[in-house]
């Protein structure tokens, strides 16, 4: 049983898988990369950018009915650790996986989400500290260069996507998401580039690096957040995590952002720190952050 803190409500509901068919041009800047395909999936291996040393596989998955309606254009959701999020992706380094897509599609199917273009990137490995951190931290010797990460997905990833799927790329109908340190990640990426990103997912987000640091940062803004929607969430057998995500919360709300409006936050009894427990809660974050019936 997931309970909510605000006057929202939700229902998760079973998975199913998605079809899609698709192709990547080359780019200068980003090296030409073939799709292979695993099932519902298209995988696209080894994206390498200018920006960042090491390359991210990149899965995108397309919503039902993409192939028959041509005219149409999609919101786009974008989640870090790729790896981890669909089905279908043969490579989930834990054995476990969100089902991100099967969750999406059956809630489409149930008319409670509107259909959305998901895009995972993969993470690097040893390297997914620095890329998922923006500053350094000392006490890891780790950290700083989450915004390298957001120039590879704004200046490389983003463009292709918005060039080769029928998306709406405006910042109202981009999110952007991820557990742990890639909610952390997340809320950087809304806070540095609000006019590319205006939905975050923010799962169990590491508020804890350097000593809080995005804390810090957001009390420096004013309260105008550039109408960024955000669901933040963490389960309370997260112990540091828990109280992270408390403090994160009162600080949203004290920079203006408005509960059960523009802010979400959950908080779930029992869950742990672990792909189960998020893939259990992403039916609500999709119904939060892309509702059914929007207007374009």
């Amino acid at each position: 049983m997931i309970s909510l803190v605000g006057p929202e409500s939700f229902a998760i509901h079973a998975r199913h898988s998605v079809s899609i068919s698709s192709v990547f041009p080359e780019e200068d800047n980003v090296y030409p990369f073939a799709a292979q395909d695993f099932g519902a999936l298209r995988h696209f291996p080894d994206v390498r950018s200018k920006f960042l040393p090491h390359a991210h596989d990149v899965v995108v998955c397309l919503p039902p009915g993409y192939d028959r309606d041509r005219t149409r254009r999609y919101p786009v959701l974008y989640l870090h650790d790729g790896q981890n999020v669909f089905d279908e992706y043969p490579m989930a380094p834990f054995g476990v996986q969100w089902g991100v897509d099967t969750t999406a599609r059956a809630l489409m199917h149930a008319g409670l989400v509107e259909p959305l273009i998901l895009v995972a990137i993969g993470n690097a490995g040893r390297e997914r500290i620095d890329e998922y951190t923006p500053t350094r931290d000392a006490a890891h010797d780790a950290g700083g260069l989450a915004d390298q990460y957001g120039n590879f997905l704004v200046q490389e990833i983003k463009p292709l996507i918005d060039q080769d799927f029928r998306t709406h790329p405006d910042a109202a109908n981009t999110g952007v998401g991820g557990s742990s340190l890639g909610g952390l990640l997340s809320l950087h990426l809304g806070l540095t580039h609000p006019s590319v990103f205006g939905k975050l997912a923010l799962l169990s987000p590491s508020v804890w690096w350097d000593d809080r640091w995005i804390v810090r940062e957001l009390e420096k803004l004013p309260e105008q957040h550039e109408s960024l929607k955000v669901w933040l969430d963490v389960g309370t057998a997260e112990t540091r995590m828990l109280k992270g995500a408390r403090l994160l919360y009162r600080t949203l709300v004290r920079r203006g952002w408005r509960p059960g409006i523009d802010l979400q936050y959950l908080e779930a009894p029992g869950a742990l720190h672990d792909e189960r427990s998020w893939g259990e809660r992403i039916g609500l974050v999709l119904q939060f952050l892309f509702p059914a019936n929007q207007s374009h």
